[in-house]
C-alpha cells in the first residue's frame, strides 16, 4: 500500500478526523509575524491553512491523500479563503519555490518514512529571513502505531543539519491537552522547534 493509500484510507474512517481547529503551537509561534508566503507542509484537512489564509498568509499546502485535500479545499470554500492546494508525497516531491513560513506540524507517519528528509527540504524551502516551525508529538497519546521514534527538539534541530546562518527561537517540549477516541481529555506532550534563517 501507498503513503497515499495508506492516509486516504485513514481519512475514510470519518468524516472529519481532526478538530478543525488550528493547531496551538502554530498560533502561538506565529501570530506576530508579518504574513507572507507560508507554505504548510501535511496540511491535512487544512485548518491550520485556513487559519494562515485568515491572518493574510499566501499559503500554498500540501498533502499525500487526495480524500484530506478534498476536505481541505471544502474548508477553504466555506471559510472564503483561496489556498493553493498541492499533492505530494513528500519523499517524492516538494512544493517549487521559497517561502517566508514553513510549517511542519505533526508530520508523523506510522510506516518507514525518512522525516528527517523531509525537514531539511522545509528547511531549504524557508526564504531569507524566513521561519521555519516544527512540531511533533513526543509520545503516541491514545493513537499509537508501531514503534516510531519521536525526536526531542535537540534531535530535531541536530537532523537538520543548518548552517550558521540560521537562530533557533525556540526549542521546547510541551503538555496539550486532546480528546481519544472515546471522547475523554487527555494530556500529551509535544515539541516545538522554531528556527529563523538570516537575511543577506
Amino acid at each position: 500500500m501507498s503513503h497515499e493509500e495508506a492516509w486516504d484510507s485513514r481519512y475514510a474512517e470519518s468524516q472529519q478526523i481532526w478538530s478543525g481547529n488550528p493547531n496551538v503551537a502554530l498560533v502561538s509561534e506565529i501570530s506576530d509575524l508579518s504574513p507572507g508566503r507560508a507554505l504548510d507542509l501535511g496540511c491535512g484537512e487544512g485548518a491550520d491553512a485556513v487559519w494562515l489564509a485568515r491572518q493574510g498568509w499566501q499559503v500554498t499546502a500540501v498533502d499525500v491523500s487526495g480524500v484530506a485535500l478534498a476536505r481541505a479545499r471544502q474548508h477553504a470554500a466555506d471559510a472564503g479563503v483561496t489556498i493553493d492546494f498541492q499533492r505530494h508525497d513528500l519523499q517524492e516531491s516538494f512544493p517549487a519555490g521559497s517561502f517566508d513560513l514553513v510549517s511542519a506540524q505533526f508530520l508523523h507517519f506510522w510506516e518507514e518514512f525518512d522525516r528527517e528528509k523531509i525537514l531539511r527540504r522545509a528547511a531549504d524551502a524557508v526564504a531569507p529571513g524566513g521561519t521555519l516551525i516544527i512540531e511533533g508529538h513526543m509520545d503516541h497519546g491514545p493513537f499509537g502505531h508501531g514503534d516510531i521514534h519521536f525526536p526531542s527538539p535537540d534531535e530535531v534541530i541536530a537532523s537538520l543539519k543548518l548552517d550558521d546562518g540560521w537562530t533557533v527561537l525556540t526549542s521546547t517540549t510541551h503538555p496539550r491537552e486532546q480528546q481519544d477516541q472515546d471522547g475523554n481529555t487527555i494530556t500529551r506532550v509535544d515539541a516545538t522547534v522554531k528556527l529563523r534563517r538570516s537575511s543577506p
